[in-house]
């Protein structure tokens, strides 16, 4: 069965419409059925229809992840008798902010939920034009991986960067990669730091300079490991999953935190 096909709550063995024929698909069907259900004038839309709006701006939106984000409670469209769901323009809307806080600012959901409880909405911007400190403090702070992987000619030709680079960043242990069969392979955050390397290369910074940076994400590292190692190493999944979610808050935190350090430092450098 095809996990991306809106199903009704309920269905019947045995008793399901006969095959449609080639030229339309059993999603075209079912959403046909399911708008006539539509009140007259209205601009609710179908699963698949709210998909393919939003697939421009969010590449890898799905109907299964609307799905689960319905089953995670962040979102409740109407369902028509059939079972069918209807989602109303306030509905995508709200959908776009979790989306929008999940690729931008790497929010768990649990975070979201919270956001939109306290009425985060995606045309929320601060006083005076002035960064909004929640992006600030989390914008680069996901533990999780997308599990993506690059090969070096991946990562110089998407970055920029020379293989001399890359090296040297090897050799003063700022990034590590991963050796399989004969090949090394680098994870998204990786191609990332080679991304920034090379733009700090401009300015006369090498690889060795970059140590200080990795010493100081080695001893945030071990705090915060210090402060969670007992609930990320139990066996409950979801003391688990809680527990990778305040990972993600106490990093975003010491993020900010050593924004606002350097901030300071530099602003007694332009006094």
């Amino acid at each position: 069965m095809n996990p991306d096909v809106d199903l009704p709550n309920r269905r019947r063995p045995g008793t399901g419409p006969e095959r449609p024929p080639a030229e339309e698909s059993a999603e075209s069907l079912r959403e046909r059925a399911a708008m006539a259900n539509t009140p007259p004038g209205g601009k609710s839309l179908t699963i698949g229809a709210v998909c393919k709006q939003l697939e421009r701006e969010f590449p890898d939106i799905s109907i299964s992840k609307i799905r689960y984000l319905e089953d995670q409670k962040l979102l409740s469209p109407r369902r028509t008798q059939g079972g069918y769901r209807l989602y109303t323009p306030a509905d995508v809307a709200r959908l776009r902010t979790i989306l929008r806080l999940q690729r931008d600012e790497f929010l768990p959901l649990r975070v979201i939920r919270q956001e939109l409880a306290a009425g985060r909405a995606d045309n929320d911007t601060p006083k005076g034009g002035a960064p909004d400190p929640r992006t600030l403090r989390r914008a680069s702070v996901a533990v999780r991986s997308s599990g993506a992987v690059y090969s070096l000619a991946d990562v110089l030709d998407d970055t920029g960067a020379d293989a001399k680079l890359v090296r040297e960043l090897e050799e003063f242990g700022v990034i590590k990669g991963e050796r399989r069969d004969g090949d090394t392979w680098y994870d998204d955050t990786e191609r990332e730091v080679v991304r920034a390397a090379r733009e700090l290369a401009r300015f006369g910074v090498g690889g060795r300079n970059l140590r200080v940076f990795r010493t100081s994400a080695d001893r945030e590292s071990a705090l915060l490991e210090q402060i969670l190692a007992p609930s990320l190493r139990s066996r409950n999944p979801e003391r688990r999953k809680e527990a990778v979610e305040a990972l993600e808050n106490l990093a975003a935190i010491a993020s900010h935190m050593k924004y606002l350090l350097l901030v300071r430092d530099l602003r007694r450098l332009a006094s």
